[in-house]
């Protein structure tokens, strides 16, 4: 579905971390996000959500993960994480309950 001329196209921010693999989805995701309407948006306080592709297998990248999320979470609040999460999904919600809501 495509947006009318006329109608504000709802603005997305995103950030991508991770492997190549992720690189890659997040890549996929942008193209279908513009091809179906959607503007992105260079800030989290300018987009209507923000979202989060990440990584979830090696340590460190989680630590980073989480505290971009919790970062997105502040200044937006309005937060969408895709990931490669399965195996981390119940440290990630301890972490940030917020994220689960």
């Amino acid at each position: 579905m495509t947006r009318s001329k006329l109608t504000a196209a709802p603005k997305v921010g995103f950030v991508s971390l991770g492997c190549p693999k992720a690189l890659v989805d997040s890549e996929r995701i942008l193209s279908q996000l513009r091809a179906e309407g959607y503007a992105i948006s260079p800030s989290y306080e300018a987009a209507d959500l923000v979202v989060v592709n990440t990584c979830g297998f090696i340590d460190s990248a989680v630590e980073e993960s989480l505290a971009v999320i919790g970062e997105a979470l502040a200044e937006n609040g309005r937060v969408i994480v895709t990931a490669v999460w399965a195996p981390r999904a119940t440290s990630c919600a301890r972490r940030t309950p917020r994220c689960w809501r």
